[in-house]
This record gives structure tokens, sequence and C-alpha cells, in this order.
């Protein structure tokens, strides 16, 4: 199972994959500048390594709290993939992430606390 975390609601854009045997995970700083170059990030990050968007089966996105403009930009993409590839969608709280350990989405996943295609956004002020 492969599993696609993306999270640019706090200082970085974070693309991680999870899998049963591997994990990946490249990061950006969060600026204006790096918005725009958002799905070159990601589709350079899959390309890299060896990972089409028909090999996903779930997609985290980082709801937050966080900032407006990582949210928007991370949510839109990741909509129009879950939507265009019927690839399963989640989403989850910075609360959730502590010291960047993302596995805990993973386990909140298998213990059925995410709802697929629930996502509501949480913008800090």
């Amino acid at each position: 199972m492969n599993n696609l975390i993306i999270d640019a609601a706090n200082n970085k854009i974070l693309f991680k994959i999870i899998s049963l045997d591997k994990s990946y995970t490249s990061d950006y700083p969060n600026s204006r500048e790096n918005f725009d170059k958002f799905l070159i990030f990601l589709t350079n990050f899959l390309n890299k390594n060896n990972i089409e968007i028909k090999d996903l089966d779930n997609i985290f996105i980082n709801q937050g709290p966080g900032k407006f403009s990582g949210i928007r930009i991370s949510m839109s993409i990741v909509k129009a993939f879950s939507v265009t590839n019927k690839l399963n969608l989640y989403g989850f709280n910075s609360h959730h992430v502590v010291g960047y350990n993302y596995n805990n989405i993973i386990d909140l996943f298998n213990k059925g606390k995410l709802i697929k295609n629930l996502i509501k956004p949480l913008y800090s002020s």
C-alpha cells in the first residue's frame, strides 16, 4: 500500500511516501515562490521515487491549522488528483504530527480515526 502525505500548513512543504517496506521524504521552504512550483515539486518527487499517481492508495493532507496559502494550494492539487484518479483522500490536523513523525497519520488511519473525503481547512490567523 502506497500512502502519500502532504503537509504544507507549516514552515515546510513536505511530501512523504510511506509504503509497507519503504519511506521517502522531500521538503521545501514554505514560501510564495515555492507555491508556484508546488505541482512541479510533487511531480518530481513522485518521479524520483518511481511512483505514479495510479500507484497510490491513499493521500493524506494537513488541513491545518496553518498557513492559508500552503493549505489552499495543497488541497486544490490533491483534490484534483483524488477525483481524476479515484484515490482515497483523508485530512489530518497539525496536532496529529509531533516532531515530524508522520507515521502517526498512518496509525490514525489504521485505527479508523480519519474520515475519507472529509476535508475541513483550518487557517491560523
